[in-house]
């Protein structure tokens, strides 16, 4: 692997343009393996962002309105390049991926009724539901390594949140954008770190007046 070493130069514009440019040319079965190659490339192969940064920047795109992977691309793209990191890495992802998109598109009219195309298109569908599921699986792994150093606590609050969210928005049926928001306040109010009373944080005497001698 290349994985970069640590206090290695980050990538130069060039090169977050080709690496974005790969990805791309890549993306075929739409975001879910996008994702995975945006993980397999800067996590994994190049080191150039921690995999709990990754998901710190995942997780702040769930948050944001519009195009979860087009935020996804700036926040990479800005801690690599700044302004032009930025630029490189959406010309890299959407310029190329919209150019076979559209050379698709126009094809497929011409043979978007042959039986053959309609049983390439139902086999893809597995695929594309398998990596989903290996790409929640990845940015699953760190966020579980995390919550499980916190201690029981934080893992017995976050085995309830993620079923709790997944019944409000399958058999509820409320928006996401209701669901992020609770989830986000729940989130403030469960996790926030407190400075209570406790043995290593004693409430009195902080001068060690009235201890007993």
């Amino acid at each position: 692997m290349e994985k970069r070493e640590a206090g290695a130069p980050a990538p130069t514009t060039w090169t977050i343009l080709r690496v974005w440019t790969g990805i791309g040319l890549q993306s075929f079965g739409g975001g879910a393996s996008t994702q995975l190659l945006i993980w397999r490339t800067f996590a994994d192969r190049y080191g150039w962002v921690e995999a709990e940064e990754l998901v710190r920047f995942w997780n702040l795109c769930q948050i944001t309105p519009g195009i979860n992977l087009v935020a996804l691309t700036i926040l990479i793209g800005r801690k690599l390049g700044g302004a032009r990191g930025i630029v490189a890495a959406l010309a890299g992802l959407l310029l190329p991926s919209a150019a076979v998109t559209c050379g698709l598109a126009a094809g497929f009219l011409a043979v978007q009724h042959d039986p053959a195309v309609r049983a390439i298109l139902r086999g893809v569908v597995p695929a594309t539901a398998g990596i989903m599921g290996l790409v929640s699986v990845s940015f699953a792994r760190p966020l579980w390594r995390s919550v499980r150093s916190e201690g029981r606590r934080s893992l017995a609050i976050s085995a309830v949140l993620v079923p709790a969210s997944v019944l409000a928005i399958v058999l509820v049926r409320l928006p996401v954008a209701i669901v992020l928001a609770g989830l986000a306040l729940l989130g403030v109010a469960l996790f926030t770190p407190r400075h209570g009373l406790g043995p290593e944080h004693p409430a009195s005497d902080p001068a060690g007046e009235g201890r007993a001698p």
